[in-house]
């Protein structure tokens, strides 16, 4: 239930299959909240409809008035720029190009409105709510299907000249790598994220290496998965350990990397692969370590995620509430 005294904002988290708004308040509470599909496939306009539904259903949820609310924050995949509140493309919501979404919300619901990309809004979440609170200096890291992050400088999240920056996976750790689907190679993601890991591991089985991967798959090789070769790797099976190992690595030399150029006070890792836990994270930060300026490394603390799925909602939402602070 909201208190009178509270400053409430809405979080929105736009992503290619869910949707989730929240109604947050000023200590990062949620009020309520709804969860909702993405009808990707129908466009659009149809996407815009269910959101601004999903919207009023949780007011309806929390019993309060639009007008009840200071601002709105919006994640979403994909590049955007945060000033113009333009929403370049969407990987997973077809048809999408060149989309005014900040100003759609904004008309549609009557309030200001802020527009942030999904990772970053990740990172401002904890920053503000979560592992990171109480640091000026932050970089957050999800390791999933994927890698992506959000770079907080001086308390103010960093994105760079036209909203780009932060595009962690994509720096070059190999540079006679795999090819990325960025068209790269040799990425961050294309060494160390969970598609990397169960990539190495269908190779080495298709070489001949006997696993019980393989076993835990099915015997399917395209339903290997970063949590299988994990769930292998807790049973004693020597490859997937050996794979873990790799990625550990490669995460360290990036982690490395990123401790010599922005010196943060704390990076925090969250996503799926991150969920492995001191098999991968150990000796990830043992490699970063050992490449990193040792002063540097030293002045950083290396946290998981504390918010769990509610980090990009909750940093929308943050997000609207240190802007509409602002003069």
């Amino acid at each position: 239930m909201a208190k009178n005294s509270d400053t409430l904002v809405l979080g929105i988290d736009l992503g290619g299959t869910k949707i989730l708004s929240a109604v947050v308040n000023d200590h990062g509470g949620i009020v309520a909240r709804d969860h909702s599909v993405t009808p990707a496939a129908l466009g659009q306009e149809a996407v815009i409809e269910a959101i601004i539904f999903s919207v009023h259903r949780v007011l309806d949820q929390a019993g309060l008035p639009l007008a009840r609310l200071a601002a709105v924050g919006i994640g979403a995949p994909g590049p955007l720029n945060p000033e113009t509140g333009i929403l370049f493309t969407a990987p997973n919501l077809p048809g999408w190009h060149d989309v005014p979404l900040r100003d759609i919300i904004e008309r549609k619901l009557g309030l200001k409105g802020y527009l942030v990309n999904d990772a970053n809004a990740a990172a401002f979440g904890e920053f503000f709510f979560g592992a990171g609170r109480g640091s000026r200096n932050l970089v957050y890291i999800t390791v999933s299907t994927g890698i992506g992050g959000g770079i907080i400088v001086d308390g103010k999240l960093y994105s760079g000249a036209n909203g780009s920056a932060a595009e962690l996976g994509h720096m070059t750790i190999d540079d006679d790598g795999p090819l990325c689907n960025c068209g790269n190679k040799g990425c961050w993601e294309v060494l160390a994220s969970g598609t990397a890991m169960a990539r190495n591991a269908r190779d080495q089985i298709r070489a001949g290496r006997g696993s019980t991967i393989l076993d835990l798959a099915g015997g399917d090789l395209e339903k290997v998965t970063a949590r299988i070769i994990h769930t292998a790797a807790l049973q004693g099976d020597a490859l997937a350990r050996e794979l873990i190992s790799r990625t550990a690595y490669y995460l360290g030399v990036g982690l490395g990397n990123i401790i010599n150029i922005f010196n943060p006070e704390v990076i925090v890792i969250g996503g799926g692969v991150s969920l492995m836990g001191e098999i991968l994270l150990k000796p990830a930060w043992e490699i970063a370590g050992s490449r990193a300026y040792k002063d540097a490394f030293l002045a950083a603390r290396f946290l998981p995620a504390a918010l769990g799925r509610d980090s990009g909602v909750l940093g929308a939402a943050a997000m609207a509430l240190q802007m509409s602070r602002q003069p």
